[in-house]
């Protein structure tokens, strides 16, 4: 498979993923969150399909389209790792009703140990019922993972509800 067919059906994936999120969510109350705003794409999907819920995003530094940018105050800039708990204090625990993580730099094993490191932060910002939907399984014992989509190439994406 091409590198562009490759990247053509982790997109679908990833739409696929994020409309079963926010029509799992949809009457769950809480935030958005957004972990990697990248060139704002994401983020301005969220926007359409999450209408009325204030979507904050993290990210290293902005370098997103100028329409894809949210307003300072919805926006955490550093690592993840830094910022997360800022969220966490500045939020609250159980603040959020869906979270998507876009980790993925290339590098398999270090994108997957860093979403083991937030995974803990990840789990304490969802609410009960709250939905995660990630490009790195995102583990912790108050998640359970979720069934993929029809289409979805199991571990292309990764879904994760948080309980009780």
């Amino acid at each position: 498979m091409s590198r562009l067919d490759s990247f053509i059906r982790r997109l679908e994936a990833q739409r696929s993923c994020l409309g079963t999120a926010a029509e799992r969510t949809g009457k769950l109350p809480g935030i958005v969150l957004e972990l990697g705003l990248g060139n704002g794409r994401t983020f301005d999907h969220l926007r359409e399909i999450c209408p009325g819920r204030e979507i904050y995003v993290f990210d290293r530094q902005v370098a997103a389209h100028p329409d894809c940018i949210p307003a300072p105050d919805r926006l955490f800039i550093g690592d993840f790792t830094a910022t997360l708990p800022q969220a966490l204090a500045r939020l609250g625990a159980g603040a959020a009703a869906f979270i998507h993580v876009d980790l993925g730099s290339g590098d398999a094993e270090a994108s997957q140990a860093l979403a083991a490191r937030l995974a803990p932060d990840i789990a304490a910002l969802m609410a009960p019922g709250a939905v995660v939907v990630s490009d790195q399984p995102i583990t912790a014992p108050a998640l359970h993972p979720l069934p993929l989509p029809d289409g979805v190439k199991p571990g292309r994406y990764f879904m994760a509800e948080k309980l009780g």
